[in-house]
């Protein structure tokens, strides 16, 4: 029976991809950005045509979250980002200044090395072929483990599609045999200008020790206030619709709920119409063993799962109907187990008795665990709303609106992106929504508008060497006659002694 080593054989593979990356890379130099946009519209309606087969076999390949919602996210990048990319120059002249005399030219990075992960396969990578091609960079993907059929079904299907229309062979790439040799090799590759990493945590800090420019879409699930001026019944609306979409899998979804207390009680009845379930404290014990969580890290089986499943896996019983599940929580630390990410439609819930209260939770709720990755705020007050713009260590903030959606630029006018950066937490070199313009580099022209001699008669300089002033000079000769009193009186002293 013979052997095969996975690890070297992805190693191998790795290898190929990013030679083959690097080759193509020449080739892409020479586009300009009329035919990169010509190729990036070929590829999304390739992938557009397959949005809905792919969400499905997403959905069963890693059985996470809900297919009719992988659909909406897959069509999402194929039509809306594709929309917005359109009018948007990467490469070439981007700027041009004819009174200053300068200009601004977008240059591609090179070969970008993207991670992908099982919660949202198809539409990240979608994402980052879209995004890559358009700003004239070759793409290697490293699909997750759990999702590398869908995955490699999908990148190869926009290969074909970007040959067909003159994209040079090697431009798009990904790991069929995936390792964690193999991702290593493509992330320390030199043919790897930089890597994007969209929710794998577990390379987070290897990607990050490579030297090279790192993107990392980050731990998520993070804080969301209900001010007592807000819509209570549509922030209620948003944050049901938020945390249940995808059965929860979404990292920007929100995880903590914390409401003013003036409004608590309304903010609860409403929570209760849309069929939030509020858990007792056996209840929540129960649901703690289920999801693993006392031990640090929660099971990954459990993710994107609805929650009735997952009130019946842990033993107790709510209504068939039930959108998410509640904790009621009073305080904040690192030993209690709903502080850590749970991509799943559950809620910790907290009242505070002003917004300068709320404040400070959400402030200790975004370091604790979420890595100021979204907040979201729901109020009609201007000032408390800039108030916490100004003073979240936060990537995003979101206002009267769902944090799925609204991170993701569909319900808000934030670029349309599956991969939102984490800056925050000290990973990565952005917080933005990544769009195109995080892989290119500006290269500025600047003309020449005044002559030499100008600036250096400015400056008493001529380009004969440096002649001081006259006054300079009266100075430095009283300043060497005190020295030499002061060593003449030195020298006495000693020769008495």
């Amino acid at each position: 029976m013979s052997f095969i080593d996975k690890d070297l054989l992805s190693i191998q593979e790795a290898r190929i991809l990013m030679e083959s990356a690097r080759e193509a890379r020449e080739s892409m130099l020479t586009f300009p950005q009329e035919k990169l946009d010509s190729i990036v519209g070929a590829l999304a309606v390739a992938a557009k045509e397959m949005a809905e087969e792919l969400a499905i076999l997403s959905a069963e390949e890693t059985g996470y979250g809900r297919w009719q919602d992988k659909f909406v996210k897959n069509t999402f990048v194929c039509e809306t980002l594709k929309e917005q990319l359109e009018d948007l120059t990467c490469v070439g002249i981007l700027k041009e200044d004819f009174e200053k005399k300068t200009m601004d030219i977008g240059v591609p990075v090179g070969v970008i090395a993207a991670l992908t992960p099982a919660v949202s396969p198809v539409s990240t990578a979608i994402y980052n072929v879209l995004i890559a091609v358009k700003s004239g960079n070759p793409i290697v993907i490293a699909p997750h483990e759990r999702a590398k059929k869908v995955t490699g079904k999908l990148l190869s299907r926009m290969q074909e599609a970007g040959r067909s229309c003159g994209l040079p062979e090697g431009a798009i790439g990904y790991l069929k045999t995936v390792t964690e040799a193999g991702v290593l090799e493509l992330i320390y590759h030199p043919a790897a200008a930089m890597v994007i990493n969209t929710g794998v945590p577990e390379f987070c800090k290897k990607a990050a020790q490579s030297g090279k420019p790192y993107i990392y879409g980050g731990t998520g699930n993070g804080p969301v206030f209900i001010e007592r001026t807000a819509d209570v019944r549509q922030a209620v609306a948003d944050i049901i619709t938020s945390r249940t979409f995808d059965y929860g899998i979404v990292s920007a979804a929100e995880q903590y709920v914390v409401v003013d207390g003036v409004i608590a009680a309304e903010v609860k009845a409403e929570m209760l119409k849309n069929s939030a379930y509020f858990m007792d404290s056996q209840e929540e014990k129960m649901l703690i063993d289920l999801l693993c969580l006392e031990s640090g890290k929660a099971d990954a089986e459990i993710m994107g799962r609805p929650a009735a499943w997952l009130a019946k896996r842990a033993g107790f019983d709510v209504p068939d109907s039930t959108t998410v599940l509640v904790s009621e929580q009073k305080y904040i630390s690192e030993r209690n187990p709903f502080a850590k990410e749970l991509l799943c439609p559950v809620l910790a819930y907290y009242i505070e008795h002003d917004w300068m209260h709320a404040c400070e939770k959400c402030m200790s709720l975004l370091v604790n665990e979420s890595h100021g990755h979204t907040l979201v705020i729901h109020s009609r007050d201007e000032e408390v709303i800039r108030q916490f713009a100004l003073k979240k260590p936060v990537g995003r903030v979101l206002v009267n609106t769902p944090a799925t959606l609204g991170s993701m630029g569909a319900t808000t006018n934030l670029f349309p992106a599956m991969t939102l950066g984490s800056i925050t937490s000290g990973a990565g070199m952005t917080a933005d929504n990544v769009s195109p313009m995080n892989f290119i580099y500006t290269r500025k022209v600047g003309y020449g508008v005044r002559k030499a001699e100008e600036f250096l008669k400015l400056t008493d300089r001529s380009f004969n060497g440096y002649e001081p002033a006259s006054s300079e000079k009266n100075g430095v000769d009283e300043t060497k006659a005190l020295l030499k009193q002061i060593l003449e009186a030195l020298s006495k002293e000693l020769d008495e002694k």
